[in-house]
């Protein structure tokens, strides 16, 4: 099988791209869905958060929910809002944030290159949002939020993604949030040719964001693989992207009280594995080994003693180094995933989300983190390891129904 093959996508009809486009299905809450959803009865949202169409509280993995997601498939596709391309293309994407850009490639990825590790892992993946993840494909027989991936850069395949997104695109669509989503559908069939055979001459891609979409992609691939053929649920929807072009923000730290210690103490046992200075403006970390503190009304600059790194390249993260400097023999914090004294705080949401998390009484104290880097993700994917929690923010976030993938 090629690691990566161009698909029939479901996608919005002309003039329908704005109107479906939507945030992905994980980072908006129930309520939060319904809200951006009003008044919009094309959103993809409908199909990605169905409870949203269903009395307010039901369990959001009952079948009723995932029985809407279906219903209101059916209803977009009847209308003529979506709908499939007549061929197998590949589509190129675009985002745009502020000054940031970044152009990849939408394809159906590979799962027997997922099983067999070519499309490498980096995070733990929870059964319980696997289940999920597998009800849905299951039940709309498509996949219809895309997997984040990244390709390391190369010219060939950089200069196919730059033909692909030339002239007039399919959709371009500004979000609401200020990102702009371009769409250009590849039917060029010698283009298509030179992108599978670039893609299949890479030796890994890379998973940035949704494991357990990929996961469960797996689980339905298996449950539905017949010998001898090959069939569309063999492969997963993903948009690929260099590295080089990919931004991943920092992922802040914030935790509820000082462990019995007062401030003065706390600041003390730091100074045995960090130099700390006190700064008169927020601390942005400007290189790995730096880290911002924040107590009430006071920032400080952590700087990680030089012979605390090590070669692991999981243990030489600085979310690593902070976990085991300072949040659990300081803090008492061993368990990232349970703990709940310890909060995460994405980039995007700036600095003075954690001064007033902190200033308001909510918690005692911030670590402003300094952004880890795709060469960081790659090196413990690589290693076959996986990546502490909570350490990657990746913006701009893909929109969800731009395209989709039919699995029958």
């Amino acid at each position: 099988m090629s690691l990566i093959r161009p698909f029939r996508g479901l996608r919005p009809t002309a003039g329908n791209a704005a109107a479906v486009a939507a945030p992905p299905y994980d980072v908006l809450s129930s309520e939060e869905a319904r809200t951006a959803a009003f008044g919009k009865p094309w959103s993809f949202l409908h199909i990605s958060k169905p409870e949203i169409d269903l009395p307010a509280g039901i369990n959001v993995c009952s079948p009723a929910v995932y029985a809407k997601a279906v219903e209101n498939l059916n209803k977009m596709i009847a209308a003529g809002i979506l709908a499939r391309d007549a061929q197998d293309c590949y589509y190129a994407y675009r985002l745009v944030m502020g000054g940031h850009t970044q152009t990849g490639l939408v394809a159906a990825a590979s799962v027997a290159a997922y099983d067999a590790n070519r499309i490498k892992k980096h995070e733990f993946t929870r059964p319980d949002k696997e289940d999920d993840r597998v009800r849905q494909i299951e039940a709309l027989n498509a996949q219809t939020g895309p997997v984040l991936l990244a390709y390391p850069s190369q010219p060939a395949a950089d200069q196919l993604l730059a033909q692909a997104s030339a002239g007039t695109p399919d959709a371009d669509v500004t979000a609401p949030d200020g990102i702009r989503h371009t769409i250009w559908a590849v039917r060029d069939a010698a283009l298509i040719d030179s992108i599978t055979a670039a893609f299949d001459a890479m030796p890994a891609l890379y998973i940035a964001d949704g494991h357990h979409r990929s996961a469960a992609a797996s689980r339905v691939a298996a449950a539905r693989r017949q010998p001898g053929s090959e069939q569309a649920s063999y492969y997963f929807l993903a948009v690929i992207f260099p590295h080089r072009q990919m931004k991943i923000m920092d992922y802040n730290r914030v935790v509820k009280d000082l462990n019995g210690l007062t401030a003065e103490q706390f600041l003390d046992r730091l100074g045995k594995s960090f130099l700390v200075s006190p700064a008169c403006d927020a601390v942005k970390p400007s290189c790995p080994g730096e880290i911002g503190l924040y107590l009430p009304g006071r920032w400080y600059r952590l700087n990680i003693d030089p012979k605390l790194f090590v070669k692991d390249p999981v243990e030489n993260l600085d979310v690593s180094l902070l976990s085991a400097h300072v949040l659990a023999p300081l803090l008492g914090i061993a368990d990232l995933r349970r703990d709940k004294r310890i909060d995460f705080v994405g980039g995007i949401r700036g600095l003075p989300e954690l001064e007033k998390r902190v200033d308001s009484g909510e918690m005692a104290v911030a670590f402003a983190m300094y952004a880890t880097r795709m060469e960081n993700l790659m090196a413990v994917a690589d290693s076959d390891q996986v990546m502490p929690p909570k350490s990657t923010w990746f913006e701009p976030k893909l929109a969800d129904g731009l395209v989709s993938h039919v699995i029958d």
